[in-house]
């Protein structure tokens, strides 16, 4: 099955709230999953946001996955090689931070054929724009208005 997936992340004050949106485009229609956390960080929030949406679908599922964090799509397709490789520790020596993250993000999209697309974000792009739209839900009920 074929899904198009778009993602986000979402923080006040980094650390601070967060939450995390996403939009499933797939064969059922459009399907909106957001959530969040009291603490957390920007980057800990947009690899939420690729979990949750890897975890929401079939295993074996065919995924265009657009996100807007740099971060995340070339932490996944490029740095997590040598990370690993190295024992979890960036080219300068220090560890990876969000480890378990990455390790969960990994393992999701061992169970998927994905192929990771970075947009601009808040450029105008509806899926960029409707998943921050999600991302900003999720981490409302964390915020002190």
């Amino acid at each position: 099955m074929k899904y198009e997936i778009f993602t986000d992340g979402a923080c006040s004050g980094n650390p601070g709230p967060g939450g995390w949106g996403v939009l499933i485009n797939g064969p059922d229609g459009a399907r909106d999953l957001c959530g969040g956390a009291p603490s957390t960080t920007n980057n800990q929030m947009e690899l939420m946001a690729a979990i949750e949406a890897l975890g929401a679908v079939p295993d074996g599922a065919e995924i265009r996955l657009v996100t807007d964090s740099v971060y995340v799509k070339d932490g996944i397709t490029s740095w997590i090689k040598n990370w690993k490789r190295r024992g979890w520790k960036t080219a300068a020596g220090k560890t990876v931070k969000n480890i378990d993250l990455w390790e969960t993000l990994d393992a999701a999209c061992a169970r998927h054929t994905v192929e990771w697309v970075w947009v601009k974000g808040h450029a105008g792009n509806p899926g960029n724009e409707h998943a921050d739209a999600l991302a900003r839900s999720g981490m409302e009920p964390f915020c002190n208005n």
